[in-house]
């Protein structure tokens, strides 16, 4: 009995019984170590399946074999997504290291660009993920049907986690008062970006920070890739912008973060702005810098290894 019993056990199976000739926990798991072994279509499983029988018969009945690719792909047809999707995330929060989540939990949403259907008018599907930047591992995703729908998925996405005690960085688009309010409540932190879509949070950020003294000033220094990187970090205590804390729960403090990028001969300086319920002793140009591993330890991973923009897959 594996971690994958215990947890894809509980999965409903939607079969008639006079059809079943393999059991479905045995298709789920061989399914999830396919594709973590990295098959790519549902005749790859079948053939890892195959290849690995022995191995897979000290863990999995198999009374009949290894299903064949169709069998795989009309089970995972059937199954209801949603409560798989629960259940995978209660899997990955077994993984978690000495039964601790990670501290800083990387919030961001990425397009699957094959799912798009322009003759149907069919936006592609978007997912939001949340990234464990210590545990270099995705603990969950939900599935919206537009970009613009992140605001509503970050608030589900966050129901099915358990965040207690971490941190919660997110870009731009989930700056809303209503997601700070649900991870305050579920006794969390967040560092959220401000940038135009707030405009006049931005505005009232960007004027309160140059007219004020910052509590913490440091900068760190990076080379790598033809570049020289220069980041300052100013940190700000939250009472120097009017009612600003009653607008955004648990506000602590404001962060000014002073990009400047050296590369051969051009030198270039952008300015970023975040809110946050944390001290003004915490690490933040760590924190907002790791939250960008979601890009490029996931998202990246999904494109080039998974190849998920290549999935023309867009029911069931």
């Amino acid at each position: 009995m594996t971690s994958l019993h215990r947890t894809f056990g509980q999965l409903s199976d939607p079969r008639l019984n006079r059809k079943k000739q393999h059991l479905l926990v045995d298709i789920v798991i061989l399914s999830v170590l396919a594709v973590l072994s990295g098959a790519e279509s549902w005749d790859s499983i079948e053939l890892f399946g195959k290849t690995n029988r022995v191995f897979l018969k000290q863990f999995l009945k198999l009374p009949n074999g290894i299903p064949s690719h169709d069998t795989i792909n009309r089970v995972f047809g059937m199954i209801n997504p949603r409560h798989f999707e629960r259940l995978f995330i209660q899997w990955c929060d077994e993984m978690k290291e000495g039964g601790k989540l990670a501290r800083v939990i990387a919030i961001d949403g990425k397009s699957v660009r094959g799912s798009k259907d322009s003759f149907h008018g069919k936006s592609p599907v978007h997912l939001v993920h949340a990234w464990s930047v210590e545990n270099n591992l995705c603990l969950g995703q939900w599935k919206t049907d537009a970009k613009s729908n992140e605001i509503t998925a970050i608030p589900e996405l966050l129901d099915l986690l358990d965040i207690k005690g971490c941190i919660i960085t997110i870009d731009a688009m989930g700056t809303q008062a209503s997601i700070c309010k649900k991870i305050i409540e579920k006794e969390a932190d967040y560092i959220l970006a401000v940038k135009d879509n707030q405009k006049s949070l931005r505005e009232e950020v960007e004027a309160a920070c140059d007219r004020s003294r910052a509590i913490s000033d440091t900068t760190e220094m990076e080379k790598g890739h033809g570049r020289i990187e220069t980041r300052r970090c100013q940190v700000f205590e939250k009472g120097f912008v009017d009612d600003l804390e009653e607008r955004w729960v648990g506000l602590q403090t404001v962060i000014k973060i002073t990009a400047t990028r050296e590369m051969k001969e051009k030198t270039t300086t952008e300015e970023r702005y975040y809110i946050s319920s944390l001290d003004v002793q915490q690490p933040f140009n760590r924190h907002i810098r790791n939250h960008w591993g979601v890009e490029n330890s996931l998202h990246w991973v999904l494109d080039m290894v998974f190849r998920e923009d290549e999935q023309r897959k867009r029911d069931k």
